[in-house]
């Protein structure tokens, strides 16, 4: 797979590499063409599964090259990894309220953002889209430290990333399609809004790539700035929600397994 990888350019990579996490989002969203219901405890634990690969990857894959480089390029490593780390956040939390949108479980009088006379079914895509804009980003940047020539990256260690990023979105997929479809819509329209949350990954793929070749002396920023949005994610959404059923057990302990498989992909590969 390395090698396949290292025929082609930088973006590219990134782009066959988010086209693959958009791939596993359409494939749980193909979840609905079996099932009209999920039972809430799978449904937490897969929440858990996403929140735990997310936070790994934040760390191994993110804020630890990022320390690395920042301080083999002579910045303050603690200095740049808080600055990046809350501006991921920040940038989420801006988007966040911008945008509306609505997360799983909620009624419509809780939705979130300027006010809309938006559907349901479009809000929960938004909601879940929105997690897609750092996953792919990340995905991006791990593939520009690579061809940048940092020690600290390694084209293993960005595969890794694209594969606990892929793993964590079919539960994401199966997040949205499954809930469109109790309520009432047809298996391929919630199939097609369930996959369609995953576009924005290869596009955010693309322009991380862009951004840290163009500009190298960015990366060590990128890197942090991509884990703080994740965190941001999964802090804000993905716990709340896989907690908000009483099956805290479940979550916690596919948090648990998300986490360990995650790094055990970081470090085994990486």
């Amino acid at each position: 797979m390395i090698e396949f990888f290292e025929r082609f350019q930088p973006t590219t990579q990134a782009l066959l590499a988010t086209l693959f996490t958009w791939g596993v989002t359409a494939l749980g969203s193909s979840l609905v063409f079996f099932f009209k219901t999920i039972n809430k405890k799978v449904f937490d634990t897969m929440l858990g599964f996403a929140a735990g690969v997310m936070i790994a990857a934040s760390f191994w894959s993110l804020i630890s090259p990022g320390l690395d480089l920042a301080e083999e390029m002579g910045f303050n490593p603690w200095m740049i990894a808080a600055a990046g780390f809350m501006g991921g956040g920040l940038f989420l939390f801006i988007v966040d309220k911008s945008l509306p949108h609505m997360h799983l479980g909620l009624t419509p009088k809780e939705k979130e953002g300027p006010k809309t006379s938006l559907q349901r079914s479009i809000l929960l895509v938004l909601a879940i889209t929105l997690h897609n804009i750092p996953e792919g980003l990340a995905v991006g940047v791990a593939f520009g430290a690579v061809a940048a020539g940092i020690e600290s990256s390694s084209m293993a260690g960005a595969i890794a990333l694209a594969i606990g990023i892929g793993l964590q979105n079919f539960p994401e997929g199966a997040a949205v399609s499954i809930p469109l479809r109790r309520e009432g819509m047809s298996r391929s329209k919630a199939f097609l809004y369930g996959q369609a949350s995953g576009i924005v990954e290869p596009i955010a793929g693309v322009l991380g790539a862009l951004l840290v070749l163009s500009i190298r002396s960015l990366l060590p920023f990128a890197l942090c700035f991509a884990a703080g949005a994740m965190i941001y994610v999964v802090a804000e959404e993905l716990i709340p929600e896989a907690q908000s059923n009483n099956n805290s057990d479940y979550a916690t302990w596919g948090v648990m397994i998300g986490f360990t498989i995650m790094m055990v992909l970081d470090v085994a590969l990486g």
